[in-house]
């Protein structure tokens, strides 16, 4: 019996496993209960817990931002606000799928059977001006954001039945009846708002001045729609925390927000800013043959990324009667030629994304297992019978340019669906055209689509590109009001709730929800039930894989591209931790800013190259 104690009090202190008795209090919370770190942890392991603090790291953004205000609808966000200003109940882990510890809730109470959890307020927590934090404004945020908030908040938080304050410091979420397997660690992410501040300020408009928060920075200056610069406060309430040590180490953060693409890529390299990830492939073969990296001042790097890149593809509208048929959809990806975009385009540098779960051991890139199989039979009849067959691989060509072959299928597929060519024209059983517009809100992807519609064009479809606004375009986009938007979603390492407002028929119709197509399919919403359902991880990637085939092989989108890694490119005065965090670029929270390094540069002299940093570029013959 001796022994037996003795096993279980070691348990208890290394891993948050749930006791036999009612309810454990945690220092931390993940879906499966799998936590990395101890209740007594120092700092994460991707962090340098003596960084050193100071200096600034400047970065660009495109287009312009209309508020600060990062919780509602309304407006187009400052894209920092809400990570540098606002603490939430728990911090992410950012070396593990789903885990989050101690912030403003200093630990956590949850039963056995997660019927309901409470988070213990920590007694130091405190705003910016030094008031403390407590459960009345925890619960003032959590009524707020489902009221006036985001809709997003509303669909996250749905099958909570009440909150409710049971001490000055202790907050209780109690779960609609049900599993709700997701829904603790949904809640720890939820930010903490000022009950007194918006006594007195409104809650749900755009704005230009920054409320008062609790998180690492300040908003210190505002030039709207252009620029704006946070400062480190320095008598930060958590610095100290294990979540925070050796983190958010540069004393001003400033984001400079450019219209034009162009633009912004050649004020990198006089000096503007200091920081760039490259998403385009033509910038990173072949325009960087610059003085500044020629001479080592600017470093550039490939860095892993192994978060799921989820899946970035041209949406339909399925809400619009020309798109609903499946046969259509079929055709116009066959006319998409991604293997002659991706070569004289892209430089080869990307893979035709075949998942919605892409670069992650979810995606369903193999035949379906027999218990995939089982999965799926109850729907046989509603989904295309491949999907008990073949894992989905989009169409492919040879990237000669010559899509023959492919256009041929799409001809039969238009015609199945009632198309018929006259006059050059493919029109329906009325005489009318079938018409497509792509809404963009910037250019850079017309050299992509100009392509796709001369493709188009051959199979006798009538479509354009519409370039709108940033304000226009997301008014469009949350109002419906388009035929083919390029949206990418962006999927988690432990898939949940969200996947119901990515795909859910219930949400397919909320204006601003993130089924922005419009699937509206119960065979979809069954599946995604059991994913949101799932009680383990070996039976979370069974069900996820088998929602990933029936979303592929229903082709609701047309997919495009995505690459597993990270290509930056800074400024040699800064520094990183030796080890990254695993699902995360850690730029603005882990690195730090290297005084001697900095001195160099001004003096025109080469700080020492990191090892990883690639050499100087060839010049390109193209």
């Amino acid at each position: 019996m001796k022994y037996l104690h003795i096993l279980i009090v070691i348990a208890l202190s290394t891993i948050p496993a749930f006791a036999k008795a009612d309810t454990a209090r945690v220092h931390g919370l993940s879906v499966f209960g799998d936590l990395k770190y101890p209740p007594n942890f120092t700092h994460f392991d991707y962090v340098n817990p003596a960084a050193p603090k100071g200096g600034r790291i400047k970065i660009p953004a495109l287009d312009s931002f209309e508020t600060v205000q990062p919780f509602t609808l309304k407006g187009r966000k400052e894209i920092l606000a809400e990570t540098l200003l606002y603490d939430t109940l728990l911090a992410r882990s950012f070396d593990e799928p789903d885990s989050y510890y101690g912030l403003v809730a200093k630990t956590i109470e949850i039963p056995e059977n997660k019927k309901w959890v409470a988070f213990n307020i920590n007694p130091r927590a405190r705003f910016h001006d030094g008031n403390p934090i407590t459960a009345d404004d925890v619960l003032f945020t959590f009524k707020t954001l489902i009221k006036d908030g985001h809709p997003k908040y509303r669909i996250k938080f749905r099958d909570v039945a009440e909150a409710k304050i049971t001490s000055k410091l202790r907050i209780k979420f109690i779960f609609n009846p049900g599993l709700h397997r997701d829904l603790p660690t949904q809640l720890a992410t939820l930010p903490v708002l000022s009950k007194s501040y918006y006594e007195k300020n409104t809650f749900n408009k755009t704005t230009f001045i920054g409320a008062l928060a609790s998180g690492p920075y300040k908003i210190k200056e505002v030039k709207p729609g252009r620029a704006i610069k946070y400062s480190r406060v320095s008598n930060y309430w958590g610095k100290d925390l294990p979540v925070n040590r050796g983190r958010y180490n540069f004393d001003t953060i400033e984001v400079d927000y450019y219209r034009d693409r162009e633009v912004a890529f050649q004020a990198f390299f006089s000096n503007q800013y200091d920081f760039r990830e490259d998403f385009t492939s033509r910038q990173w073969a072949t325009q960087y043959n610059k003085p500044p990296v020629n001479k080592g001042f600017i470093v550039r790097e490939v860095l892993p990324d192994e978060t799921p890149s989820g899946v970035q593809a041209f949406v339909f509208n399925l809400r619009k009667k020309k798109f609903q048929d499946i046969g259509v959809r079929k055709a116009l990806d066959l006319a998409f030629d991604f293997e002659w975009t991706n070569k004289t385009l892209f430089f080869s540098q990307y893979t035709r994304t075949n998942s919605m779960f892409e670069n992650s051991p979810l995606a369903a890139h193999s035949a379906p297992s027999q218990s995939e199989i089982a999965l799926l039979k109850p729907y046989r009849g509603k989904i295309p019978e491949e999907v008990f067959r073949l894992p989905f691989v989009a169409p492919k060509t040879s990237g000669s340019g010559h899509i023959r072959k492919n256009l041929r299928k799409a001809q039969i597929l238009l015609k199945e669906a009632g198309y018929s060519i006259k006059k050059g024209r493919c029109v329906d059983t009325k005489g009318r055209p079938l018409q497509i517009e792509f809404l963009l809100f910037e250019g850079s992807f017309k050299r992509i689509i100009n392509p796709y519609i001369q493709n188009l064009k051959r199979l006798g479809v009538s479509a354009h590109i519409r370039i709108v606004d940033i304000a226009n375009f997301k008014r469009r986009a949350d109002d419906f009001d388009f035929d083919v938007l390029i949206r990418r979603i962006v999927q988690p390492l432990t898939p949940g709730l969200e996947q119901r407002n990515y795909f859910s028929s219930q949400y397919a119709n909320v204006r601003g929800s993130s089924n922005i197509g419009g699937i509206n399919d119960p065979v979809i919403d069954a599946l995604v039930e059991k994913v949101i359902n799932a009680d383990s991880r070996a039976n979370l990637q069974l069900s996820v894989r088998v929602l990933d085939r029936v979303l592929m092989w229903k082709r609701f989108v047309v997919t495009q591209w995505y690459k597993g890694v990270h290509n930056v490119a800074y400024w040699n005065k800064f520094n990183r931790p030796k080890v990254s965090p695993k699902y995360n670029l850690g730029v603005l929270d882990t690195w730090w800013y290297d005084a001697q390094k900095a001195a160099m540069l001004k003096a025109g002299k080469v700080p020492p190259l990191p090892a990883t940093s690639l050499p100087p570029p060839a010049r390109s013959k193209r």
